[in-house]
Formats: structure tokens, sequence, C-alpha cells
């Protein structure tokens, strides 16, 4: 089962859709205006996987 929400984009600011699958733990944020995608762990919050063009790698 799954809930979306239609929010904000974090990279871009336009309408996104944010979707928690609740089966696998999972939140996706993905943006069809500037191809953003986000996916990670619901419980524990760390980062699956992560795609957002037009945003720099900084190395710490």
């Amino acid at each position: 089962m799954q809930t979306v929400l239609s929010i904000h984009c974090p990279n871009c600011g336009r309408k996104a859709e944010r979707y928690y699958i609740l089966d696998s733990e999972l939140t996706r944020t993905q943006c069809s205006s500037c191809d953003y995608l986000m996916i990670s762990c619901t419980r524990t919050g760390k980062v699956i996987e992560a795609y957002a063009p037009g945003i720099q790698l900084t190395k710490r």
C-alpha cells in the first residue's frame, strides 16, 4: 500500500509528488519538471538513491 502527497520540489520548487510505500518502508520523492528523484528509507532516513540535476556534489 502507498500514500501520495503533492509537495513542492526541494530542487526547483514546482509541484512534485512524495510516495510513502508502506510495504517496503520507502519514501520516493519525484518531480517531473526538473527530473529530481530521491528514494530513502522511511525507518532510518538513509538515502538509497538520489538524482538532482543542477545540484553540485560537495565533499565533506
